[in-house]
């Protein structure tokens, strides 16, 4: 089945070609401009004016720069990330959290492997991996949330489970191997991903001298890659995109909203807490009850019934969202004593930086560079939000998009006129 798309995509290609009014973008011999995707989890926009990415800044003064990236809401890693490859937001493509249930495939977290690698909880959307692999365009992955599980089908052509102890060096070396494999094995669309600057945020706070280290070690890694891409003679035929899923913000000594003193919690199920806290109800109980008293004025955060989640959000129709939604104020989490008992002073630890607040506070704008043949240079864009960005790399695929929120108008003018 995977070799029939494979040949009908390629078969159809010079048409929808034609029918676009876009030649096919090529390297100058008969495959197209390699376009890699590359994810540094937790870099909020303006780290890079900090001056500890100068490989990455390098990358945005000779391409383009967004000032900002608006994320989609819920500003957290899994659901904008799987925003980027589907153009869709998350109440459309299903990955509502990183912690979520459905009543038919039960409870979803980020770190169970055998959720995480169950393409049911993906397949309400088609990743650009997919996507690409029909129109013939192979496909490399490192570590990109989805690219475990099994999706309409299909995973990428290469692809590696996800293992945190991988350094960042490493990493890129795999990315270049790939790139090394011989012009049939070749992947056209790759992705790479980074998480120091994230868990930095999380356990220093986005001030640190933690997170200034993380964005340096980070930027050598990019280094190695430019490096090893210049050394195949690739570096001038191969577009970056650079983005990050969300920003950080501070969380002072305190900041935290007990649910046990606002909800009788073993009425309750809590699906979720920290940031955005998601509750559903037990059976027998009281609930519009609950929800009357949860959605009146409370100091640090605000509720809403899934049914009255402001529409700027884009949330709340998706059948995993749970029924009551607790969004924290910036710089608040929300919580419960029993999990601050076990898990913070039992650790010893607490955070410091949070993410997953609402998407249109500075603190959430993620990152957006791009450079390489297709991109004009030296160009600053203005804010725009995540799913335009899915449009674009489908743009630059020459494959045709899956249906999606995004608006590749938007983004046009950051293409050179020839490959427009």
């Amino acid at each position: 089945m995977k070799i029939l798309f494979r040949l009908l995509a390629l078969a159809l290609l010079p048409l929808l070609a034609a029918c676009a009014g876009t030649p096919p973008r090529t390297d100058g011999g008969d495959r197209p401009v390699p376009l890699l995707l590359i994810s540094i989890d937790g870099y909020r926009h303006d780290y890079l004016d900090r001056g500890f990415s100068p490989v990455l800044a390098s990358l945005a003064r000779d391409g383009v720069r967004a000032t900002s990236m608006q994320p989609s809401f819920p500003s957290l890693t899994f659901p904008n990330h799987y925003t980027l490859v589907t153009g869709l937001r998350p109440d459309h493509h299903g990955i509502v959290h990183n912690t979520m249930e459905d009543p038919q495939l039960g409870h979803f977290d980020l770190k169970d492997r055998k959720a995480v690698s169950d393409g049911r909880w993906w397949d309400e959307a088609t990743p650009l991996w997919v996507s690409a692999d029909r129109h013939g365009v192979k496909t490399a992955t490192m570590f990109w949330p989805g690219t475990e599980a099994d999706i309409h089908g299909m995973h990428p052509d290469h692809w590696r489970p996800y293992d945190g102890k991988v350094t960042a060096d490493q990493r890129v070396d795999q990315v270049l191997a790939w790139l090394d494999l011989p012009p049939a094995q070749r992947p056209g669309f790759l992705t790479l991903y980074f998480d120091a600057v994230d868990h930095a945020g999380h356990d220093a706070g986005p001030d640190s001298p933690q997170v200034n280290q993380a964005l340096r070690d980070t930027d050598e890694a990019l280094g190695r890659l430019v490096a090893g891409l210049k050394q195949r003679g690739l570096f001038d035929r191969i577009n970056f995109i650079v983005v990050s899923d969300h920003g950080m913000a501070t969380v002072p000594p305190g900041h935290v909203v007990l649910l046990d003193d606002l909800l009788p919690l073993d009425r309750v199920d809590l699906v979720t807490a920290g940031v955005l806290a998601g509750i559903n109800p037990k059976p027998g109980t009281d609930f519009a009850a609950i929800e009357a008293r949860m959605e009146q004025p409370h100091p640090h955060m605000q509720c809403w019934d899934k049914s009255r989640v402001p529409a700027r959000l884009h949330y709340g129709h998706n059948p995993r969202v749970p029924q009551l939604l607790c969004l924290a104020d910036v710089g608040w989490t929300l919580s419960t004593r029993g999990y601050i008992g076990e898990h913070g002073a039992m650790r010893g630890k607490r955070t410091r930086g949070e993410h997953g607040y609402d998407n249109a506070d500075p603190r959430m704008g993620a990152l957006f560079v791009a450079h390489g043949p297709a991109f004009e240079r030296g160009v600053v864009h203005p804010a725009f939000p995540n799913v335009d960005v899915y449009p674009l790399m489908a743009h630059l695929l020459h494959i045709v998009p899956e249906r999606n929120d995004g608006d590749y108008r938007q983004v046009e003018d950051m293409l050179v006129p020839a490959a427009r």
